[in-house]
């Protein structure tokens, strides 16, 4: 990037190592060869893991399941799949990996339609150093975030999973709001057996209380919204 002299470079690339930034694997997206040699010396020399593509089809070909939090570096205007398409198609696929858009053009309604579908930021070449650094440092952040969160709701999944189905019927009667008395009338069982199985449900789970366990059926989509059997 020649608009970005090699002192700023040095000077902020030491400055991330000696803050401590976050270790994170940064994919840039971009058609100019020029580009992507100086961002790629760029962000290697700040301690992150880089790799680059030429095209939006590469990284869709390449990219494989984040293991460390990552985002996207990516061009607006690339031959073939453009910026805001590859957005679009990375949202179909189900990845969330935060995109940073870096262009050399100012286009304020996309830029506003890249940021209502999601983008971390957008911004205009040439980038300065710190703010480079700056807007991927809350990206990966975001990104860490959300992977805490999906690892947490992929073990409320496992440990439900685990339910037997006698159990998994007295779990989904629970979070409805039904006492004991009311789930043995459906299931056809007395209430010592229920209150045996709802003992179980609540180790299995790991949960202490009913309004504990109403709180992780929440979270994965298994809320009261089918009400009390009465």
């Amino acid at each position: 990037m020649s608009s970005i002299r090699q002192s700023e470079t040095w000077r902020v690339a030491a400055k991330a190592r000696q803050a401590g930034w976050m270790a994170g694997h940064i994919h840039v997206v971009d058609d100019d060869p020029s580009f992507l040699m100086a961002i790629e010396r760029r962000l290697t020399l700040a301690g992150y893991e880089v790799t680059v593509y030429a095209s939006a089809q590469q990284l869709l070909d390449r990219l494989a399941s984040a293991s460390i939090p990552s985002c996207i570096l990516l061009d607006v205007r690339i031959p073939g799949l453009s910026g805001p398409e590859l957005q679009e198609r990375l949202i179909e696929l189900g990845l969330s990996l935060p995109i940073i858009f870096v262009s050399g053009y100012t286009d304020i309604p996309l830029t506003v339609r890249a940021l209502k579908a999601g983008a971390q930021d957008f911004l205009t070449k040439p980038v300065a150093s710190d703010e480079l650094f700056r807007v991927i440092e809350k990206a990966l952040a975001h990104h860490q975030a959300s992977q805490g969160q999906r690892s947490r709701l992929d073990g409320v999944r496992a440990r439900i999973a685990k339910l037997t189905p006698r159990e998994r019927q007295v779990f989904d009667l629970i979070v409805r709001g039904n006492t004991n008395k009311a789930i043995g009338r459906v299931l056809g069982c007395t209430e010592r057996t229920v209150k045996a199985h709802r003992h179980r449900v609540m180790e299995k789970m790991q949960v202490q209380t009913v309004a504990e366990l109403v709180s992780l059926a929440e979270r994965i989509g298994l809320g009261s919204g089918a009400g009390q059997t009465g």
